[in-house]
């Protein structure tokens, strides 16, 4: 029987009023690439803790090149050789790339001064072993988040890591950049390494991973071989159910109401000339490669991002938005893809985050009504399936998919009647991204109309009932959902220069807003 790199067994851990973990087991072999799988909530992140000395484990027994070992704080497991890449990124931009690597192991001229050039070139060193392409005298602030990932990674792998767990690596990252970072774990991966990977997008299990770790609610499931084993019976294992993975939306009223109305959108950094209407109980997707405009689009639609040219008519009348207060006294709701830092107050309960954006509902006579409050939250809790002990937990302490949720709560108590919904399921499971594809659905039949941007093609064709294409800055293309499909959407999404883009109306078919 051979020796596993990393053995556990046995494994629960509770915290107050929560029991995160019962009786689970993983093993990784050397060589090999492990996915561990599972719903928000499952358990996977609190593992991961226990594995890297965040949190100390209830029972159970942790082996690693068949010794037992016992994980007290994160700086024990790294000098075991156990590194983790968080899904949150957790670097600091005023430092360099090499500086943010060595972070507290800089080599020093004497005793006091650091000595950079030794810094830069044991960083460089680093990135020529691992095959990363950075300059180590780059300032972090000023690269792009897929370049940020290849510094976590690289500050990861500096401490001769056996072990290196990744949480959610590509969320952020396009395609190219994906394969990328796959080609560096190919790498990595030897007869002295692995690699734990988690991840919520289920082809890139297929592309990656050599076997499958399923939990569910806590518990261990099964470990399945990743090549033999169909994603459909992976995604039954991870939810209890299976889920209908292939559906298109129905037509959209082609006779409804125009409610919004933008005309040749600018602004001073990205956006040129953008123009594109949306009707009652319509879901518009926006895609295109990362960088493409999609987020400016709605930023400078909800007042985020100045506008230097062009209009916004809203029901038919033209507006200033100066910023997004106002754009939500208009009707319109912005939910971020940053959902932490500009979605929620991680601090403050679930509670509050849901009334958040609608307090003069809940205020009188100089009182907040915290029993009217309390009711509707625990409406929208059940409504949407908030896993979350009781309404006063903190937002911090709830998983990145019941994040979402509540942000997605909090605009529903608004009752928004456009909603611009950016990367509304990153970083979330399968099941809880169906819920909210049902979510929208049901909203777009209430009569809501929704911008939904994404980077998932999949996700784009499974609910929008037309789709922009975006390339550098632009409207490159719409389409009819009855016509769309991955490849006519990525031509238009990378056949233009900057002087090439063509305007939607060319390339939209008769009758796009069907």
């Amino acid at each position: 029987m051979e020796k596993l790199l990393l053995d556990v067994r046995g494994v629960s851990k509770s915290f107050p009023g929560v029991r995160a973990l019962s009786n689970v087991q993983l093993d990784l072999r050397h060589n090999e690439v492990l996915a561990l799988v599972g719903e928000n909530g499952a358990g996977k992140s609190t593992l991961m803790k226990l594995l890297s000395g965040i949190h100390a484990a209830d029972t159970g027994t942790f082996e690693l090149n068949g010794g037992k070992i016992q994980v007290q704080n994160p700086k024990q497991a790294q000098q075991l050789g156990i590194s983790i890449i968080h899904q949150e990124l957790n670097l600091m931009p005023d430092l360099t790339v090499a500086q943010n690597i060595y972070i507290g192991r800089e080599p020093r001229s004497g005793n006091f001064l650091l000595n950079e050039r030794k810094l830069n070139a044991r960083a460089a060193e680093l990135f020529k072993r691992i095959r990363i392409n950075l300059d180590p005298k780059s300032k972090v602030g000023d690269l792009t988040v897929a370049k940020q990932q290849m510094v976590e990674i690289a500050k990861a792998l500096s401490h001769d890591s056996k072990v290196l767990i990744m949480d959610e690596p590509t969320a952020a990252l396009n395609d190219a950049e994906v394969r990328a970072l796959h080609g560096i774990i190919r790498n990595f991966k030897s007869p002295a390494t692995g690699v734990i990977y988690i991840s919520h997008r289920m082809d890139e299990i297929k592309e990656i991973a050599d076997r499958v770790t399923v939990l569910r609610d806590g518990g261990y499931v099964d470990t399945v071989d990743a090549g033999s084993m169909p994603i459909r019976e992976v995604i039954a294992m991870m939810v209890g159910r299976r889920i209908q993975t292939e559906q298109r939306p129905d037509a959209a009223p082609a006779t409804a109401d125009v409610v919004l109305k933008v005309d040749g959108l600018s602004t001073r950094e990205m956006l040129r000339d953008v123009s594109f209407e949306m009707r009652k109980g319509e879901i518009l997707g926006f895609a295109g490669l990362m960088g493409a405009g999609r987020t400016e689009v709605a930023r400078a639609i909800v007042g985020a991002d100045k506008i230097t040219a062009g209009t916004v008519e809203i029901h038919g009348r033209e507006r200033k938005v100066p910023n997004p207060a106002k754009a939500a006294s208009l009707g319109i709701g912005y939910l971020s893809e940053d959902r932490k830092h500009l979605g929620l107050l991680l601090e403050r309960n679930v509670k509050e985050n849901i009334a958040l954006s609608s307090l003069d509902k809940f205020s009188g006579g100089g009182f907040m009504k915290s029993k009217a409050m309390a009711v509707k939250a625990q409406e929208l809790v059940g409504t949407l399936r908030i896993k979350t002990p009781s309404l006063t937990q903190a937002a911090r302490n709830l998983s990145g998919g019941n994040q979402q949720k509540v942000v997605i709560a909090k605009w529903l108590v608004k009752d928004c009647d456009i909603l611009i919904f950016d990367e509304p399921t990153r970083g979330i499971d399968v099941g809880a991204k169906e819920e909210i594809y049902a979510l929208l659905n049901d909203l777009a039949r209430q009569g809501k109309s929704i911008i939904m941007i994404s980077s998932e093609l999949p996700e784009v064709l499974r609910l929008s009932h037309r789709i922009i294409v975006m390339c550098e800055g632009r409207v490159a293309g719409e389409l009819a959902n009855e016509e769309a499909d991955q490849e006519n959407i990525m031509e238009m999404a990378t056949r233009f220069g900057a002087d090439d883009v063509v305007p939607a109306a060319a390339a939209a078919p008769a009758g796009g807003a069907q």
